[in-house]
């Protein structure tokens, strides 16, 4: 592997029904280095305790984990302010608390919300909710025959009316990179506050929030080799300032009587009870990591693992690819085999040590719009090899043998 990647991650070098494991699922979640995972196992082991409420120096050691974390990711992402860096459980999380405390303190009656059809369900069952509850219209960007977004649509539906555009920076399914910097600059002309899942960009490429002037950006740790249950919301300072609190209870307040209470500062206001300081540590540890492979190396890798994966598989004429032909793309490559159903596709990978995804990836609507019900997805991180291709693409080839097709 590159620069002994393989040592650093010892889950990589198991095996799976008795092969050695490919692992091909890094969109869902990546894999987690020692480092990481030493992290983790210290904090735990040398400073456990709830941040922020005591004097004594164990407390103040967890916090310092915690608001070092903070920093850390606020310098990652160039977000102006530690203020502006809102610690949750994942991105879903982090878009939920968007959608309920901005979207049904802000919107009205006829005012619309504008989405793409490629959003993953979490940047659009929110919206479904908020509109159906303030009477607002929720409209979509679909796409064009390359997978990118309509420019015609955008143009269209991006109007006066429209106060929120949510938008994911890459698609989970097809591994498109929006132009995020762009449309956030045409919403901000009429207005509009714009919304960024960034779970599938910020740990494949370079994300600067004040360069793309993004009022919210949301991502998941454990995407980006860091443990579950850790996540980010970024906001523009003045926008959370003056939004209500999404949860309450302890640690988020600021003075509490029988019948009213004052909320904390941020970003207190928005962690409301005992935080995940050891998933904190983990992120640090992750980014560190990140930061010491750098975005130049991952697209690198990535990119050479897509093109020799897309062009194996467009020689076998059972396959059919989606997305997979334009230029701005990550490390997933998403397919189907004629006559078999997804989910058999992996299992007879899984069988041979392969993991891929199968199902809808939780975008039904973009299935939808593609006229299948679920695809098979492979997706690739620095970690992956030519080798993992390689076996996929033979796996690949068994498929319809399994089925008795050939």
């Amino acid at each position: 592997m590159n620069k002994n990647f393989l040592n650093d991650f010892p889950i990589l070098r198991t095996q799976m029904n008795g092969q050695p494991l490919a692992y091909l699922d890094n969109g869902a979640t990546t894999q987690k280095p020692e480092n990481v995972v030493r992290s983790i196992c210290g904090y735990y082991g040398g400073c456990n305790a709830n941040p922020h409420r005591g004097v004594y120096e164990l407390s103040q050691k967890s916090t310092k984990v915690y608001e070092d974390a903070r920093r850390k990711v606020t310098k990652f992402i160039n977000a102006k302010s530690a203020r502006e860096i809102i610690f949750t459980k994942n991105a879903t999380e982090s878009l939920n608390l968007v959608a309920f405390s901005y979207g049904l303190t802000n919107l009205q009656a006829g005012d619309e919300i504008l989405i793409t059809i490629a959003e993953h369900h979490s940047n659009l069952v929110p919206w479904q909710i908020v509109a159906r509850a303030k009477g607002a219209k929720l409209n979509y960007i679909y796409l064009t025959a390359d997978g990118n977004l309509s420019e015609a649509d955008i143009s269209a539906k991006l109007t006066r009316r429209t106060k929120i555009l949510a938008v994911t920076q890459i698609s989970n399914v097809l591994g498109l990179i929006n132009d995020v910097k762009t449309l956030a600059a045409k919403a901000h002309e009429i207005g509009a506050v714009v919304i960024v899942d960034g779970s599938q960009s910020v740990p494949h490429i370079p994300v600067d929030v004040q360069n793309l002037d993004a009022d919210f950006l949301a991502f998941s740790g454990h995407k980006m080799l860091s443990p579950m249950g850790i996540g980010v919301l970024y906001g523009k300072q003045k926008i959370l300032d003056a939004m209500p609190p999404f949860l309450t209870g302890g640690d988020m307040i600021e003075y509490v009587t029988e019948q009213e209470t004052t909320f904390a500062e941020l970003p207190q206001k928005f962690e409301a009870g005992t935080q995940n300081v050891g998933g904190a540590a983990g992120l640090t540890a992750a980014i560190d990591y990140l930061q010491g492979v750098g975005f130049d190396e991952i697209a690198r890798v990535e990119n050479d693992l897509t093109t020799f994966a897309i062009s194996e598989l467009k020689k076998l004429p059972y396959v059919e690819l989606y997305g997979c032909d334009a230029p701005n793309k990550v490390g997933i490559v998403t397919f189907n085999i004629r006559d078999v159903h997804p989910h058999d596709v992996a299992t007879i990978l899984d069988a041979q040590g392969v993991a891929i995804r199968a199902g809808h990836h939780c975008a039904q609507p973009l299935m939808k719009f593609l006229g299948v019900n679920s695809t098979c997805r492979a997706s690739f991180y620095f970690y992956n090899t030519r080798r993992d291709v390689e076996r996929l693409i033979d796996a690949v080839k068994t498929v319809r043998g399994v089925m008795k097709l050939n």
